[in-house]
């Protein structure tokens, strides 16, 4: 009897276990958490896991999962027993792989979560476990934190034509008694940070963090620091980087224009004796500050963004290594900002692709021209002699006729030896060309190269056909969608203004998805949006109701309701694509909010010009818009925009529908039905199947928003093929804000034809 008891109790484990001597026909590859791989710093309560199978004989079919087990453990000794102290979900009957909430014991902060799944396959047979994986938390509760906002007592003067504020250094000396066995350091920063500890660089990351509402929020990033403390002394250092800091729309009464930064680390020791010790190093007024040899070219406003300045006679070599003598430097300056503290969720910007010049030119004025070979948004290295004190200026042009466009400029002023190397540092550059001034010899091309710097969302697909030409464009929309994702935001241009877009955003969103991973990064601007609602975009007047501006979290800029409307299309894009039903909960109010605002513009049944000169844009940079007038105050851009209005209350009904909200799914319905009766009825051409000015945007934007009654919608869609074919010959003549609603509609409705004619015209208007 015993026997046979250990023998049920051994076969309960095994199969418990995801351990049979069958091979299942699917094993598991991926695994996230919130979109994330092995995330750390997460404040997220009740993260969701994900993950993705692959097939072990791909030959065959119907291969699927019909159950999962997770397992969460405190440690990797016992994950890797199989067992979960944390959480062990049990046998879970479902074909759900993609965002299975945590339902584990309370996270606590600053931990480490280790977790890994099973699953079972169409017949039954389990699957080996997943590769170990793990999430950290960040700082919980706002009690959590015990540190203070710190900088120098430089405050930005916008009066200068360069920004006035060196960059500070920040550091602070410890001892510890051993070695640590743990040590995480949470940095949130006004303005962009780097971190060193004992004179080594923490990460690989640039630009951090990534951009937020500073009148509202700062994002911190974790820091694994053990590794680089020991026994004895040791010294933290930070670098803060101006910027963001002095962005106009982030300028509160609570906080001057200056960088600033709050770090938090408790660093965990034992002894011989086993005690076990913690020391909280956070900053405060005991820090130390310096000026660093770097600053703003520039004042951080549109068409003044700059570069860097680097001044190599203010260089201190070991600022950030132990045993240097800080005691002539400055103490910290302590603020404090009424700022909400939250985790960095998405991924960071990282340097990616190296470009290399293909040629430089000397030019008559002793200048020299360096061809960089491709337009890219990022960050130069530049190696230089001279005299000492000279100054070298970097200027870049995105074209080829231009010195410099937008004012993009960078400088270098050299040190006593000589020769150094201009690298930036809390900026970025756009431009293929640069023009160097003020060196005394020509550069050689292996003295010069750059990086694209982006947020490191990963590649999700990839494409590839018989046409050259469809491949080209192709290419060309990944790099210019890569070079516009800095910061966790998509910017609108990396050099003139660099804001955060809702109608880029309406236009973009899905090519993003169909080709990268980024279920992080429109989480992270999603809650930027949330951020800046009830704030007007062009006046910045602080209304606290629905309205949300045109751009986030950026605040400035023009645009129209389909601009502020990506509040409602992004998250039904995250839902079509990533099945996420949180996103469509987490941003709820604040589609109810911007519907509410639409309401209070509504006449007859129709949306009315709201807003001032920039604030009701309808299409966008159509082919001869500037000719025929870009920001047109006619009937079609009022067309255009309830019709979208349309689509957005239908979009926002089906997300109520499915969290629950029944009552505001049905008001949203109905009103999307007068409102499509009342458009039908001022702006349909009854003799020419076409809506407003007989443009495809409009034709477009109503069978978007299912304007036309069901029995008319065929016979639009010939009035709009014989639009593209016939009148304009094959050729595309929308904007951004049609042109998204034209393709989508295309591609919808299987007319591949159409959309390969307009992509295939090598005259203009035409990709090729």
């Amino acid at each position: 009897m015993f026997i046979r008891k250990i023998f049920f109790l051994i076969l309960i484990f095994t199969l418990g276990s995801c351990q049979t001597h069958e091979k299942s026909s699917i094993t598991v590859t991926d695994v996230w958490c919130e979109y994330l791989t092995n995330p750390q710093g997460l404040d997220v309560l009740y993260p969701r896991l994900s993950w993705t199978l692959e097939a072990v004989r791909p030959s065959d079919f119907g291969q699927r999962q019909t159950a999962y087990r997770i397992l969460v453990a405190s440690t990797e000794e016992i994950l890797a027993r199989n067992e979960g102290d944390l959480w062990d979900s049990g046998r879970i009957v479902s074909d759900e792989m993609q965002h299975v909430t945590y339902e584990g014991k309370p996270l606590v902060s600053d931990e480490t979560y280790y977790w890994k799944v099973c699953v079972e396959d169409e017949s039954g047979v389990q699957s080996n476990w997943s590769k170990p994986a793990y999430w950290t938390t960040g700082l919980l509760n706002n009690t959590d934190w015990d540190a203070e906002w710190i900088g120098s007592d430089v405050v930005f003067d916008p009066a200068q034509q360069d920004c006035n504020i060196p960059d500070p250094w920040l550091r602070k000396s410890f001892r510890l008694d051993a070695k640590p066995t743990k040590a995480v350091m949470f940095i949130a920063s006004v303005g962009f940070h780097e971190l060193y500890v004992n004179g080594k660089k923490i990460g690989d990351d640039v630009l951090a963090p990534c951009v937020s509402d500073h009148t509202k929020r700062a994002r911190y990033i974790a820091y694994d620091i053990a590794e680089e403390l020991q026994p004895g002394e040791n010294v933290i250092a930070l670098w803060l980087g101006t910027s963001w800091s002095i962005f106009t729309p982030y300028a509160t009464d609570d906080k001057p224009q200056t960088p600033m930064v709050i770090a938090q680390a408790d660093i965990h020791t034992e002894t011989k004796d086993s005690e076990k010790i913690t020391v909280r190093i956070a900053t405060d007024a005991s820090w130390k500050t310096h000026p660093s040899p770097n600053r703003l070219s520039g004042i951080w406003a549109a068409h003044k963004m700059g570069g860097d300045i680097w001044d190599a006679n203010k260089e201190i070599p070991d600022w950030k290594l132990v045993g240097f003598d800080d005691s002539d430097w400055k103490q910290a300056t302590e603020y404090h900002p009424k700022l909400k503290l939250s985790a960095q969720k998405s991924e960071k910007n990282l340097l990616f692709d190296e470009v290399r010049p293909v040629g430089i030119e000397e030019r008559p004025d002793g200048s020299f021209r360096v061809d960089m070979g491709v337009n890219f948004a990022g960050w130069m290295e530049i190696k230089v002699k001279g005299k000492p004190g000279d100054r070298v200026d970097f200027l870049f042009s995105e074209r080829r006729q231009n010195e410099i466009t937008f004012g993009i400029k960078s400088a270098y002023i050299i040190g006593k030896s000589g020769e150094g190397t201009f690298r930036n540092r809390f900026n970025y550059h756009s431009g293929r060309w640069i023009t160097i001034r003020g060196v005394r010899q020509k550069p050689e091309l292996s003295d010069i190269r750059g990086w694209v710097v982006r947020t490191a969302y990963e590649p999700a697909t990839t494409f590839e056909c018989s046409d050259s030409l469809q491949n080209w464009i192709y290419d060309r929309v990944l790099w210019t969608f890569e070079n516009l994702s800095i910061g966790g935001y998509i910017v609108d241009c990396p050099q003139r203004e660099r804001l955060g877009y809702g109608g880029d955003a309406h236009a973009t969103s899905e090519t993003g998805m169909f080709n990268y991973r980024m279920g992080a990064f429109y989480t992270k601007w999603l809650e930027d949006w949330r951020d800046v609602q009830g704030v007007e975009s062009m006046g910045g007047r602080k209304l606290g109701n629905g309205i949300l501006p045109h751009t986030a979290p950026t605040y400035l800029g023009g645009g129209g309701p389909a601009w502020g409307g990506i509040c409602i299309t992004l998250p039904w894009l995250m839902y079509q694509h990533y099945g996420d039903k949180r996103v469509l909960e987490d941003n709820f109010q604040m589609i109810k909010g911007w519907l509410g605002f639409l309401d209070t513009h509504v006449k007859d049944d129709l949306m009315q010009r709201f807003g001032g000169e920039w604030d009701f844009l309808g299409d966008w940079l159509w082919p001869n818009a500037t000719a025929e007038g870009m920001n047109n105050d006619k009937p079609e851009t009022l067309c255009l925009n309830n019709c979208y209005r349309v689509y957005n209350l239908r979009t926002a009904a089906k997300i109520a529908r499915l969290i629950g909200k029944t009552e505001d799914a049905e008001r949203w319905e109905k009103q999307a039905e007068i409102s499509s009766r009342a458009i039908h009825a001022k702006f349909y051409d009854e003799a020419d199947h076409s809506y407003a000015d007989r443009s495809m945007a409009n034709m477009a934007a109503a069978l978007y928003g299912e304007v036309p009654p069901p029995e008319l919608r065929e016979s639009i869609m010939k009035r709009l093929e014989k639009e593209i074919l016939v009148v304009r010959k094959g050729h595309i003549h929308v904007g951004i804000t049609g042109g998204a609603m034209l393709f989508k509609i295309l591609r919808e409705a299987g007319r591949d034809d159409l959309i390969y004619s307009m992509t295939s015209q090598t005259d203009y208007p035409g990709w090729g």
